[in-house]
């Protein structure tokens, strides 16, 4: 059953200085990135929507996000300073699924894997999805958008799924409470979002430690072009490194799967 969200309960574990100190809340919506990319609302930075239930939710690719009401978090952050988003788009993506990672080790002890670009799993199943969307006017990038879209409290999942699902509810076995999550991952984002600045290096370095696939044979998959090789690393900007003989090629895009 799903239970209401609580302000209250949130603004006293929300610690951050900007980041979801302007908060909305929707019952229902298309998507919350879309409502952030679409909107000509000067809205201020480290704006978060959250919504109860998404109508056209999606992951990479446009792939469906289903996600049941009032259950889990799903949630996007504006991003609008230049300083940060110019030129740090894929390190703000890592940042934010390795701040999904260190909320869940630090209220649940669990032990997350980290999936590039962009996935959370818990024993090989799926308990988050990241999508990052930017938006421009004219050639200067205007705003970059966060999703992310948590199973927290949803204990059942119907469809077909290239990643089985998983829950917060199911790993701990017990009902959680979503205002705490919510709370902890922004205060998280918000600090990690700072070593952008000062320890871009400690973001890729606390990423590396919880992504199982480096030193694997990996295929990485991009519409239909399909390119193999060693996993090897990460580079300084977050992008995958992937070795074929003598020859390290950065990829950028892509879907990657362990052969």
């Amino acid at each position: 059953m799903d239970k209401a969200f609580n302000f209250e309960s949130f603004d006293i574990k929300l610690e951050t200085d900007f980041i979801g100190r302007n908060f909305i809340y929707i019952e229902e919506i298309d998507s919350t990135n879309r409502f952030l990319s679409s909107s000509n609302e000067k809205y201020d930075n480290g704006t978060v929507v959250l919504a109860e239930k998404q109508t056209e939710g999606k992951g990479r690719k446009d792939r469906v996000w289903l996600s049941a009401r009032g259950l889990n978090l799903t949630f996007s952050i504006l991003l609008t300073e230049k300083k940060i988003i110019l030129k740090n788009h894929q390190l703000i993506n890592l940042a934010s699924s390795l701040c999904v990672a260190l909320s869940l080790e630090n209220l649940y002890q669990l032990h997350p894997e980290l999936k590039w670009p962009n996935d959370i799993l818990i024993d090989n199943r799926k308990i988050c999805g990241i999508l990052i969307e930017s938006t421009s006017k004219g050639s200067s990038l205007e705003k970059l958008i966060v999703g992310v879209g948590l199973n927290v409290n949803q204990a059942h999942f119907q469809g077909d799924f290239r990643i089985e699902p998983t829950s917060i509810k199911i790993e701990v076995d017990e009902n959680v409470e979503r205002e705490k999550v919510l709370a902890e991952y922004l205060n998280c984002f918000e600090e990690v979002l700072s070593k952008i600045k000062s320890n871009p290096s400690w973001i890729t370095s606390e990423w590396r430690e919880r992504c199982r696939m480096i030193g694997k044979r990996i295929a990485v998959t991009e519409d239909d072009k399909i390119r193999y090789g060693i996993f090897t690393d990460i580079s300084e900007d977050g992008f995958l490194l992937l070795r074929n003989g003598s020859k390290v090629e950065e990829i950028h895009f892509g879907d990657i799967s362990v052969t």
